[in-house]
């Protein structure tokens, strides 16, 4: 059997940009001791779900699909009880040394019981209600804690229904509908911390050395960068401190100011490559099952890219979501990781099973 080496060449480059730039930002009196060895580490051990996905096949992941959203949403309800606060978050689990978060799991999770629950398409009203039945119950564990998680999930759910054949006024009423819950019922129920994250952007300087001081130094660092960047490990701003979150929230921002304009276009590419590459499996995919799984994976990783690197620039709020494959954190890396592989899996299998 052939495969298309393409798709895991982009992924490979993007990893690469991922560890130079967690590298130099490792550099930064601000970041945690060991923070690009725990990167390696993360791509060590996303082989491990990878294999295993690759072993198990198409029809096996769906089949168990069921009790690995129960584990993920048993995970994400233990942080309630047993979670670790980070930033302000009790969303983390530890496990020994190391620390995740069950959102990742709950993200690959939730993209293949959607899947199995769209498999036939719109079929009235009752499809909406299987899918709530699923979706809902994620939903409410996370967005008490992590409203930027919350928004990715939400985003995997619409173009997820899209991709199941979703009237378009349906999908239209239901932008309608968000548009006018989010300022109305949502915004005013969040931590007043929370609401400054979301709103900041529109006028960082407002409060320069409070809320809008990471935004102002993410584009001072960008802005420094020029067109051909200050060169690897010469980033000033992200060495002396002034970038908080250099190896995080802000890793574009490093390696903007480090690779420059140039640079920015280059990861830009990479990630334009790799979401056509998820919108091609998608129409190769003789099953209406496997498209709405390609589309989920598409809308996780495109949200994010879009958000993230939006809130960098100060054009976007700021919701401490990651960049995929490129921000420093084990478990967001380890699973994108896992997930381009079920994407990369399911497509070499589009052509066999019976699910």
């Amino acid at each position: 059997m052939k495969y298309d080496l393409r798709f895991p060449i982009i992924i490979a480059a993007l990893l690469v940009v991922g560890l130079m730039t967690v590298s130099t930002a490792a550099l930064s009196p601000r970041a945690s001791a060991g923070v690009f060895p725990k990167q390696l580490l993360g791509v060590a051990l996303a082989t491990l779900p990878i294999g295993l996905l690759w072993w198990a096949g198409r029809d096996r992941i769906y089949r168990f699909a069921p009790q690995l959203f129960a584990l993920a949403l048993a995970l994400q309800a233990s942080t309630f009880v047993i979670g670790k606060e980070v930033n302000g978050q009790r969303n983390w689990i530890m496990l020994g040394p190391l620390q995740f978060q069950p959102l990742e799991i709950l993200k690959f999770a939730l993209i293949l019981m959607l899947a199995l629950v769209l498999r036939e398409g719109y079929k009235g009203m009752n499809t909406y209600a299987r899918a709530l039945a699923v979706f809902l119950p994620a939903l409410a564990l996370v967005v008490v804690q992590d409203f930027g998680g919350a928004m990715v999930l939400g985003v995997m759910f619409g173009v997820m229904l899209l991709a199941a054949r979703m009237p378009t006024w349906h999908a239209l009423l239901a932008v309608l509908a968000v548009g006018v819950a989010v300022p109305t019922l949502l915004y005013p129920r969040l931590e007043p911390y929370q609401q400054k994250r979301l709103t900041i952007f529109l006028d960082p300087y407002k409060e320069p050395r409070g809320a809008g001081y990471q935004v102002i130094q993410s584009t001072i660092a960008v802005g420094s960068g020029g067109l051909q960047g200050k060169g690897y490990k010469q980033g000033s701003q992200s060495h002396n401190g002034f970038l908080p979150e250099a190896h995080t929230d802000f890793a574009i921002s490093t390696w903007l100011e480090e690779q420059g304009l140039v640079g920015g276009v280059i990861v830009l590419l990479l990630y334009g490559a790799l979401l056509l590459g998820l919108a091609g499996m998608a129409t190769e995919a003789p099953r209406l099952q496997d498209q709405v799984l390609f589309a989920g994976v598409l809308g996780q990783i495109g949200f994010q890219v879009v958000e993230n690197i939006g809130a960098a620039l100060s054009v976007l709020p700021l919701t401490g979501i990651t960049l995929p494959l490129i921000s420093y954190g084990l478990s967001s890396l380890v699973s994108t990781l896992a997930t381009l592989g079920l994407a990369y899996v399911v497509h070499r299998d589009r052509f066999e099973g019976q699910i």
